[in-house]
């Protein structure tokens, strides 16, 4: 008489088909995840777009992080600026500096901003640099006493790799249609010559920094000059040298920018913010978890800050 054994008789599907049960489980995975990203976005809201509300409201543009691309901020402000019932507008701004063609795009677009309705700035843990010459516009800018901002101020930085070529005896080659075609190279000493026309570019976008600070402050030049060395100044150095208007925090910001646009500073109000950030699902999922995952310039590249 033939038997099967208990544990033959019993054996699961796992054991049976261990090809098709890692399929199945894998397309667990993927229904689960899916259903946490669906969880996600919609217990997370995301940003508004200003036609998510009827009736007045506020606007609130985020400028976050170091500035390399201003296209998004500046769309986000061209549709706050052309809606009209957004009545005024906050920038929210936390951000050590960036690349000097956006904080320059960023700096205009709140200029035209500006024209048009009031504008805010509240400034985060930091507002500097870049940070600093795009809220300057603005016709309130708040600090926290503790905000690091200021720092007007422009840095190339470079590296210099001959000693390591020399010691592992690798020999530079170089074809440059002119002398200073490749000013800055890493791969070889830099001359005199290099310096001055390097530091030629570094003194008329510095230049060009002060004189659009002072401009949008309605600050003396030369009053200014003594803070544009690059110095970074605290929320309270920052008040006391005339970079900044007044002390306080979002809330307070808020209630300003209500007083200027001429409502009840107390009375509530529907905001949108942006610009939505378009990150990919599983920077979501682990921005959640405050995960975060942060860019750095090219080396050579000129920076402010």
């Amino acid at each position: 008489m033939l038997s099967s054994s208990p544990t033959k008789r019993n054996s699961g599907f796992s054991q049976k088909h261990p090809f098709l049960f890692g399929i199945m489980l894998i397309m667990a995975t993927m229904i689960l995840l899916t259903g946490v990203i669906v969880a996600f976005r919609f217990f997370s809201g995301g940003q508004s777009t200003a036609l998510d509300f009827d009736g007045d409201k506020l606007g609130i543009v985020r400028i976050e992080g170091l500035l390399t691309n201003a296209e998004k901020i500046n769309t986000w402000m061209r549709e706050l600026r052309d809606d009209d019932s957004i009545k005024g507008v906050i920038l929210r701004v936390n951000c050590p500096g960036g690349a000097v063609a956006p904080s320059q795009e960023i700096y205009h677009a709140v200029i035209r901003l500006a024209a048009v309705k009031p504008v805010v700035v509240t400034m985060g843990s930091v507002a500097a640099s870049g940070g600093y010459y795009v809220s300057a516009p603005a016709q309130l800018i708040m600090a926290n006493p503790s905000t690091i901002t200021g720092s007007i101020g422009v840095i190339m930085e470079m590296s210099n790799v001959v000693g390591l070529f020399e010691k592992l005896g690798i020999e530079r080659q170089a074809l440059t249609s002119g002398k200073l075609k490749d000013a800055g190279s890493p791969f070889r000493t830099m001359t005199p010559e290099d310096r001055q026309y390097l530091m030629g570019l570094i003194g008329d976008i510095h230049e060009q920094f002060v004189n659009d600070v002072a401009k949008a402050r309605k600050i003396d030049i030369e009053t200014l000059r003594p803070f544009a060395d690059g110095r970074a100044l605290t929320g309270n150095q920052a008040l006391a040298a005339g970079l900044v208007d007044k002390l306080g925090g979002f809330e307070e910001a808020v209630e300003e920018l209500k007083t200027l646009c001429g409502l009840d500073p107390k009375k509530p109000m529907p905001v949108v913010e942006g610009p939505k950030e378009d990150k990919p699902w599983l920077k979501q999922i682990l921005g959640a978890i405050q995960l975060d995952i942060h860019t750095d310039l090219p080396q050579g590249g000129v920076v402010i800050r």
